[in-house]
């Protein structure tokens, strides 16, 4: 028994960073990804390891099936959230960036994205389209034939694609912007601010019902830039605005008097900004003081 307990935590220990990052891309959130992972480990310590062919392919199963059970109860809890809901913010790695094809499918951007699918499109697109797995392998994880599943990836993929940012925005690009936008915050410089911003960028905030936010989303760069150069500036507190890496990508951490306020990622389209994400709901800060690993 001994010996089955330690083969079996061995498997699961090599394997958890992948499917952490499993859980986390299908729920956009890390606290609900960790319950996955405690549900799936109690599954696979039952499991008779010597029936198992593919130790992955078999945990990432496991772990898609409580992913999907909990992204339905989700969606309800969802429908009576105070505001605007946005994922949950990871300060990750800068390497993480040089993995391009992740650091994209974990970014805030991709994740709203996400949300518009179907629980079963979503578990088909991440594992198809992010961890390359056979169709074989994704039927059984989703319960559905590998024809259906083909046919659910290729729904998936037209959703997604006419739905992520267009063009292709560099780690470079997207510092620069960031700083930019730091520097017209910190001195109140609207024109510079207006000068990054798409015509049609959107805003929103998330309070949770905790901390004030934006109650709907603020359109046009106008508005979006007028509110954020007032916004930062009436803030009585010591403000401060620093760069982080968070999903992967180039965002801003906000702090008042030294404690973590926020944090603001923000979403690129062919070189201009179209998308803020302020994060300010305390329940959803607490990865942003040590790195989380994401892989695949």
């Amino acid at each position: 028994m001994s010996d089955r307990t330690d083969s079996a935590t061995a498997a699961f220990v090599a394997h958890r960073n992948l499917l952490f990052t499993v859980a986390y891309e299908m729920l956009s959130s890390a606290a609900d990804a960790e319950d996955v992972l405690q549900e799936t480990w109690l599954r696979w310590a039952d499991v008779d390891l010597a029936t198992v062919r593919d130790q992955r392919a078999y945990l990432v199963r496991i772990t898609t099936r409580q992913a999907l059970t909990r992204l339905r109860t989700l969606g309800r809890r969802r429908e009576s959230y105070v505001g605007s809901w946005l994922p949950e913010p990871l300060l990750t790695a800068p390497d993480v960036a040089d993995d391009v094809e992740l650091a994209e499918s974990v970014s805030m951007a991709m994740l709203l994205v996400l949300e518009t699918l179907t629980p079963t499109e979503r578990a088909v697109f991440v594992l198809r389209e992010v961890f390359a797995l056979g169709y074989d392998e994704i039927a059984e994880a989703v319960d559905k034939t590998p024809a259906t599943v083909r046919q659910i990836a290729h729904r998936a993929r037209n959703h997604v694609g006419a739905r992520r940012p267009r063009g292709v925005t560099s780690p470079a690009q997207a510092k620069g912007a960031l700083e930019a936008f730091q520097r017209a915050v910190e001195t109140g410089d609207l024109q510079s601010l207006l000068d990054l911003l798409a015509p049609d960028v959107v805003l929103l905030g998330d309070g949770g019902g905790v901390k004030q936010a934006v109650p709907r989303p603020i359109m046009g760069a106008d508005k979006v830039a007028r509110l954020l150069t007032a916004g930062f500036h009436r803030v009585g507190a010591q403000l401060s605005v620093e760069p982080v890496q968070v999903n992967g990508c180039p965002a801003l951490a906000v702090r008042l008097d030294g404690e973590l306020d926020g944090v603001m990622a923000m979403r690129f389209d062919d070189g201009l900004v179209t998308g803020f994400y302020y994060v300010r709901n305390p329940d959803k800060l607490s990865r942003m003081h040590s790195e989380t690993v994401v892989s695949r």
